[in-house]
Order: structure tokens, then C-alpha cells, then sequence
């Protein structure tokens, strides 16, 4: 799914105009990222959780020519489904 296809729902499930609808998915977006950036956790009930996550520095390898090269400490995004979405994986019916 892409953000043409949210667009498409909102307007779909609100009969707001394309112009809104899009407006709105951006304003949702936006402040996602702004949270995340910032370094809040999101939580959104029945769907799952964003947080920002410190990751390490280490040493890793260059994969042409093998030699080492130093990996900077940094921030990685995760995201922990929540228990409605974990549920209707599809792993978590057996790859079904």
C-alpha cells in the first residue's frame, strides 16, 4: 500500500475532496515524523507502536572489499504490532 491509497480511503470512507483528504493523510504523516524525531514513542491502540531506539557503535565490513569500516552511533525506528494486528498477520495464521 502507498499514501495515494490512504488518500484514496479517506476519500472513499469521508467523501471528503481529494485536495482535504490529502491534506489530512500529510498533517497524520507530519506529525508522526515530527514525534519520531523528537524521539517520542507513538502508540496507536490496535495497530502497534513506534519508538526510537538507540543503536550501538560497532564495526562492520564493507561487503566489496571486506575491509573494516566503523559504524557511528545512532537512532533506529522500531515498530511492536499491537495484539489486533499481530492476530491478523499472516504469520500468525500459519503463513496461510
Amino acid at each position: 500500500m502507498i499514501k495515494q491509497n490512504i488518500v484514496h480511503q479517506v476519500i472513499e470512507r469521508t467523501g471528503l475532496p481529494r485536495t482535504k483528504a490529502e491534506a489530512a493523510v500529510d498533517c497524520v504523516f507530519d506529525g508522526l515524523k515530527k514525534a519520531l524525531a523528537e524521539g517520542d514513542r507513538i502508540e496507536l491502540r490496535g495497530f502497534g507502536v513506534f519508538s526510537v531506539r538507540p543503536r550501538k557503535t560497532g564495526i562492520g565490513r564493507n561487503p566489496r572489499t571486506g575491509s573494516e569500516v566503523s559504524i557511528a552511533p545512532g537512532r533506529a525506528i522500531r515498530f511492536k504490532p499491537g495484539k489486533e494486528l499481530h492476530e491478523i498477520s499472516p504469520t500468525a495464521k500459519g503463513g496461510e
